[in-house]
């Protein structure tokens, strides 16, 4: 499915300037149609799911308990 830079960029959560920057330095493949420009978005599944992946692990390591130090000790 293709789809116009500014969706691109509203899908990305990006500014619609910066994919048309990266479109242009060819990081992101489109078809220019004579009038715009069309980005697949299929291309992006990959980032979208590594994105969640981060985002859980982020999740697990705020939520994993700071152990105990065992070389401290609660000398006076």
């Amino acid at each position: 499915m293709y789809k116009s830079v500014a969706d691109t960029a509203q899908d990305l959560s990006m500014p619609e300037h910066q994919v048309m920057r990266y479109v242009l330095e060819g990081r992101i493949r489109a078809v220019h149609d004579g009038q715009q420009f069309l980005v697949n978005s299929d291309q992006f599944e990959r980032y979208f799911k590594q994105l969640e992946r981060i985002k859980e692990e982020i999740e697990i390591w705020k939520n994993t308990p700071i152990p105990e130090d065992i070389d401290i000790k609660d000398e006076d």
